[in-house]
């Protein structure tokens, strides 16, 4: 039986796509594998968004250049956001690589052509992501994506509903709907469905415990949403909101399309109608023009708001991008580490602070795996829990009392009599 080996870099819909990719191969008859030197076929699914992603990336396929010359039957393909339209210019500088095609398609030299995203995973774990739209219409200064993705476009409500309703079927307890931007979804249907809409449907779903999603954009989150999230019970209290930046001056050049004041304004709105909210948020620092004010600025809005997590980022310019174009890369990357050393020192002190407030408490944990002897998951708020049991736990909702706690995770025993 001919064997196969993906390798996975990025975000979560590069992890969902990678998971529909090899669903649909072991339907064709192929074993996965866990070692490129027993595979028949290797995939690299790349990311760019970073330079670091994207030098890694490159790493790998230098690294099976000696593997292809020694078993030259052997089938290298790429995809994921390293593969633009200029695929020849691809072919010339990996000419060991046989095949590129776009994220989310299937492979090119199968019959089978269209959208990746149908194929329900075979092997799913409890917690199961499931692309709801592809690509992304604002065009953020610094990103990619649109560029590699394309312009938005959204699954059905039904196909949607469909696939969870299967994914249930073989075990799942809680699916997060990705989206480059997931408030976009549903504009480019007939009858312009909502992601609220969307959450009502799925709400429905008998079996199903959980439901999240991401990532939001601030400009487009809508009240509807809010009130959704607040109303609808398999809908985790916990949001993603990207926010970029602390300064105005930044998030115009960014091209993000909100000020401070309206993220603040979101954030009020959300905490007020959800209570015990978890927010993550994402920031990049080291943009160009973000002078030692501006970058201040982003740190005192980190520490009134206090989010659960933030996920931060050094600048680094992308080609084609609107930023590489029209902006230097003037800060230098001694600056930019410092600074992002300040922000995860920042979020360290808040999340212990937030995580403190739990000890002692119960929460109820959707058992995810085990790692170290120790089965792990998480609280409807996102929280990462580790807790030691005897028994079978997975996909199992567990309430645990938590005795330890730390910026990172929380570590409990089972309550008794749960």
């Amino acid at each position: 039986m001919p064997k196969y080996y993906i390798w996975t870099i990025g975000c979560q819909m590069n992890k969902a796509e990678s998971e529909r990719l090899g669903s649909y191969l072991e339907l064709l008859g192929l074993q996965a594998t866990a070692t490129t030197e027993e595979a028949d076929l290797i995939v690299l699914n790349s990311c760019v968004v970073r330079q670091n992603a994207e030098s890694r990336v490159i790493n790998k396929l230098g690294a099976l250049k000696p593997l292809k010359r020694l078993r030259p039957n052997l089938t290298i393909a790429v995809t994921g956001c390293l593969v633009n339209s200029k695929v020849d210019q691809l072919s010339q500088s990996f000419p060991h690589v046989d095949y590129f095609f776009k994220p989310g398609e299937y492979p090119p030299w199968l019959e089978k052509q269209g959208n990746l995203h149908t194929v329900v995973p075979l092997h799913p774990s409890p917690s199961t992501f499931v692309p709801i739209s592809q690509g992304c219409n604002n065009f953020c200064s610094y990103c990619i994506v649109p560029y590699r993705r394309g312009r938005e476009r959204s699954r059905p409500v039904a196909e949607i509903a469909c696939e969870v309703k299967q994914l249930v079927h073989r075990g799942v307890k809680e699916v997060t709907l990705l989206g480059q931007n997931v408030d976009s979804y549903g504009h480019d249907l007939p009858h312009q469905p909502n992601l609220a809409d969307l959450l009502v449907e799925l709400n429905t779903i008998d079996g199903l415990a959980r439901i999240r999603f991401l990532t939001n954009h601030p400009k487009d989150m809508s009240p509807r949403l809010i009130e959704a999230i607040a109303s609808l019970d398999k809908v985790c209290e916990h949001i993603s909101l990207p926010v970029q930046s602390g300064s105005n001056d930044t998030l115009e050049a960014m091209r993000r399309g909100y000020t401070v004041e309206d993220y603040r304004h979101l954030v009020a709105q959300i905490r007020s109608k959800i209570p015990g909210v978890a927010l993550s948020t994402d920031v990049i620092v080291g943009f160009p023009t973000e002078t030692e004010e501006r970058f201040q600025q982003t740190f005192d809005l980190l520490s009134e708001l206090k989010p659960d997590t933030v996920h931060v980022a050094a600048y680094s310019p992308r080609r084609g991008t609107i930023a590489a174009r029209r902006f230097t890369d003037n800060i230098p990357l001694a600056e930019k580490k410092q600074r992002l050393n300040k922000i995860e020192q920042l979020q360290q002190s808040i999340a212990a602070e937030i995580n403190r407030q739990l000890l002692g408490k119960t929460v109820e944990v959707l058992v995810e795996g085990k790692k170290k002897g120790k089965w792990y998951g998480r609280t409807r708020t996102g929280k990462l829990v580790f807790f030691t049991d005897t028994n079978d736990c997975l996909g199992q909702l567990i309430k645990v009392r938590i005795e330890h706690t730390s910026p990172w995770s929380l570590q409990g025993k089972i309550k008794t009599g749960s």
